[in-house]
């Protein structure tokens, strides 16, 4: 199953917009674990060989991915594409003015602008839990690559956001944490869109955060708000709010409350040529600020 049969989790793409363009000018000082999963992402590159001149980076933002994969791949072209004009603004500014080798895209990645077999290599990094189907975004990855072409990825497993999730769930029955695609439903969708020799893997990461308001300030600060129809039409009631923080907190350990994400990593390949890397699972836990001087020490942020 491509996508969660329930509508009450559709998610329209003028509302994805929209969270993208308000959280826009704050992103990139918020965006911690989204930084780290994209450097993790490129160094599948260590073990994927392949050399691409143009690159379609699906699901841009601010364009942090593709100044980090411009030091690998100084020689290539990049197209940038979002489906928020705001973050595409952002990234403009960050890019050199004269002789750049940037061009930006704003798009909806199920419906792309862009001509067939065009690109050697299709980035996306934490996009495609923003998609409604996935067959649509993969028979477009496959339809701009070039033959031998590689789309790497990643994505939020449905394990994303467990806690808050529970915890909201033991207060009413509305909808209040977006749903993730399983893995091995993206491996699915991904064969039955024509790409091949998939391969994937998953890592949890569990935050930790001082108090529940904390989280869930991130999560409106990165644009990852509640975009379902399901959901609360009206605003959350402070009585209900305060059931939700006290059902969290009885999650605390050594003085942090959790919260966990479930990290998909893939590539898979346009016909051609067809090489893959091992996958496994892993699982570790990181407090936020461990994180941030993780980045600062490799001068990420």
């Amino acid at each position: 199953m491509h996508k969660l049969d329930n509508n009450v989790y559709d998610i329209r793409r003028y509302d994805v917009a929209h969270a993208f363009d308000v959280a826009a000018k704050n992103y990139d000082n918020a965006s911690v674990l989204q930084k780290a999963v994209v450097e993790r992402l490129i160094e599948s590159f260590d073990l994927i060989k392949t050399n691409p001149l143009l690159i379609l980076d699906m699901g841009s933002g601010t364009g942090y991915g593709s100044r980090i994969l411009k030091k690998r791949f100084k020689k290539a072209q990049y197209f940038q594409s979002d489906i928020s004009r705001e973050m595409l603004k952002i990234a403009q500014k960050q890019s050199p003015r004269y002789f750049s080798n940037n061009h930006f895209v704003c798009a909806d990645a199920s419906q792309m602008p862009i001509q067939d077999n065009q690109f050697d290599l299709v980035f996306s990094n934490l996009m495609l839990q923003w998609c409604k189907d996935l067959d649509f975004v993969f028979a477009e990855v496959k339809r701009m690559l070039k033959p031998g072409g590689v789309f790497l990825f990643s994505s939020f497993g449905p394990d994303t956001l467990k806690e808050l999730r529970d915890c909201w769930k033991k207060v009413d029955d509305d909808i209040h944490v977006n749903a993730f695609v399983d893995m091995h439903d993206v491996g699915d969708s991904l064969i039955r869109n024509g790409l091949h020799s998939p391969v994937l893997s998953v890592e949890h990461i569990v935050m930790t955060y001082s108090d529940c308001l904390q989280l869930m300030h991130e999560l409106k600060s990165i644009g990852a708000q509640n975009v379902n129809k399901g959901r609360r039409k009206s605003l959350t009631g402070k009585q209900r709010l305060n059931k939700v923080i006290a059902h969290y907190e009885t999650l605390r350990s050594n003085d942090k409350l959790p919260a966990t994400y479930e990290v998909v990593y893939g590539h898979a390949w346009q016909p051609d040529k067809e090489k893959t890397i091992s996958g496994d699972i892993k699982s570790q836990s990181i407090s936020l600020d461990k994180l941030k001087q993780d980045l600062k020490s490799r001068k990420l942020i």
